[in-house]
């Protein structure tokens, strides 16, 4: 798998978290996101840069602002990650319908378990 497990320990800070929430709906000024938090520049700042060293997001100078967006690929990773997971619980949750019909079939009384 190809997640990078920064990706989640970044995303495990609480302020970090509400920031990818908040740039969810599109790009953000560190100033806008400031007034969204309620948090003081320089908090948000630092957490803009963990957020952008570990490639969660991306900024852009516009004049004398930073907007910063979501970078795509590490929610793919994660995705990807967390889908491995599905697919191992469906396979063993197959194999337990599978398990359980085999029982079902084998009771006595049950007219199907008579059948030749």
């Amino acid at each position: 798998m190809g997640m990078n497990m920064t990706t989640l320990s970044v995303l495990a800070e609480p302020n970090r978290y509400h920031i990818v929430e908040l740039l969810r709906d599109g790009p953000l000024t560190v100033g806008e996101i400031v007034e969204q938090l309620g948090l003081q520049q320089p908090q948000v700042s630092k957490h803009l840069r963990v957020l952008s060293d570990t490639g969660i997001v991306e900024v852009h100078p516009s004049a004398n602002r930073r907007i910063y967006k979501l970078r795509p690929q590490p929610f793919i990773e994660l995705n990807e990650w967390i889908h491995s997971f599905r697919r191992t619980w469906e396979e063993r949750l197959d194999r337990l319908d599978d398990y359980l019909r085999v029982l079902q079939q084998s009771e006595p009384g049950n007219k199907d378990s008579h059948r030749s």
